[in-house]
């Protein structure tokens, strides 16, 4: 097992620089082991599987977790507001870092997780090799 970690700074999109993140490092299967932070704006695609909803304020990243691989990546987050309500769902694009956001991958040298259509599902869904 192979560990990537990096601070992003803010103004990047936590997304696209996870998906760089991989990419660059050739990450063919991997998780997502800690993920915190903050964002200055939030997109989240939610539990019915279409609805994406949008924020333009603060949050903090209270949890990350997913699957990682340079075949897709399948990302959820947890965020707080400044009351501490908490709401989640599938990272999309938008979620624009704050002040920091650090994230450490675990990578798996010996396995490659793909994305295969699922008719039943109507997504691209984890085979691992």
């Amino acid at each position: 097992m192979k560990q990537i970690t990096k601070r992003l700074k803010p103004g990047e999109d936590l997304r696209v620089e996870i998906e760089k993140l991989v990419k660059d490092n050739n990450a063919r299967a991997g998780v997502v082991l800690s993920l915190v932070g903050s964002l200055s704006k939030a997109s989240l695609r939610l539990a019915d599987g279409k609805k994406v909803k949008s924020w333009d304020k603060p949050f903090e990243i209270v949890s990350g977790t997913g699957t990682v691989s340079v075949n897709g990546c399948h990302i959820h987050i947890a965020i707080s507001d400044e009351d501490g309500n908490v709401f989640g769902g599938h990272l999309k694009e938008g979620c624009v870092v704050n002040t920091t956001a650090e994230i450490v991958l675990l990578v798996f040298p010996d396995m490659e997780y793909k994305r295969v259509f699922d008719e039943e599902t109507g997504y691209d869904e984890l085979e691992a090799e």
